[in-house]
């Protein structure tokens, strides 16, 4: 692919003798212009005085002669009037359809030219497109995994504390950190008619509130207390549990269908970049849902 393929000059007389007819009004004219372009001041430096056609002529001219300024400029107006096909401002003064017909023939001639020309820049546009995407993906995923490694170091560290208390506060700012470098719009802790509720967020549209443990393993009465918060809530909401130490043995029961659970496995697994936040959400859930298994750790899944 020729990356500076210029163009033709048959494409140049064609787009003069298309801005020459699309409007009746040069003010319109004017306006399509500024609309087209982005050095549009250039428009206000020509001289309007005379017929459209000599107008036109001077700013294709002036353009195609600062290719450093316009060059863009240039493209943009080929695209621009190879795209038009509204000439509905020309029937009031078109009694025959002889202008509406003059403007179309000069627009497809036009297109005729600059056919091969728009291809390859517009094929120029889209690899820009690509490789700023990609820029912009690598960048985030680098600034991901240097904040996944900042709070791997907080959740080191909160493993050592000695104080419970004051490493269950911890444990909710980190969880809410995490749903927040996952853009699920946490919420941090609140009471709700005399109930503590550590935290909610919302995933693809479901909201969940958000508890999380971390003294020992969470017991069957302690599941049902937060089923019961849940279930009290908005029918669509889900809980999810987050008990680093897990649940015992006999906590899980077939009564408990509001909530996913996840535990010290899945948080490192998430730490690790070994799977996302919201994949393993997704994952969980859909399995929750076909299985009725409410407690599957990222190794289980």
């Amino acid at each position: 692919m020729d990356k500076d393929k210029k163009i033709s000059p048959q494409a140049i007389l064609a787009l003069k003798e298309a801005l020459s007819v699309i409007f009746w009004k040069r003010e319109d004219l004017q306006d399509f212009i500024k609309l087209s372009i982005e050095n549009n001041a250039i428009v206000g430096t020509i001289n309007w005085g005379g017929t459209k056609r000599e107008a036109v002529k001077e700013l294709i001219e002036r353009m195609t002669n600062r290719p450093d300024i316009y060059k863009t400029d240039l493209m943009h107006l080929l695209l621009a009037v190879t795209d038009f096909n509204d000439f509905s401002n020309l029937k009031y003064w078109d009694e025959d359809g002889s202008k509406t017909k003059k403007a179309k023939e000069a627009v497809n001639n036009l297109r005729t030219y600059t056919k091969g020309y728009i291809q390859i820049t517009q094929e120029q546009e889209e690899g820009q497109k690509r490789k700023v995407e990609a820029e912009k993906k690598i960048i985030k995923n680098k600034s991901l995994n240097d904040e996944l490694s900042a709070l791997k170091e907080r959740f080191n560290l909160m493993t050592t504390a000695k104080d419970l208390q004051k490493r269950g506060f911890e444990l909710e700012k980190f969880l809410y950190d995490l749903l927040l470098l996952y853009e699920l719009e946490p919420k941090g802790s609140f009471k709700n008619y005399g109930e503590q509720i550590d935290g909610a967020f919302t995933f693809q549209g479901t909201d969940y509130l958000l508890e999380a443990k971390w003294k020992k393993q969470v017991d069957r009465g302690e599941l049902a207390t937060f089923c019961y918060k849940v279930e009290t809530k908005f029918k669509t909401a889900v809980g999810l549990l987050v008990t680093i130490d897990g649940v015992t043995s006999e906590a899980i029961s077939p009564d408990f269908k509001s909530i996913i659970i996840m535990d010290a496995f899945d948080i490192i697994a998430i730490l690790d970049g070994r799977i996302s936040l919201t994949d393993l959400l997704f994952k969980k859930r859909r399995k929750a849902i076909e299985t009725g298994k409410i407690y599957l750790n990222y190794t289980q899944l």
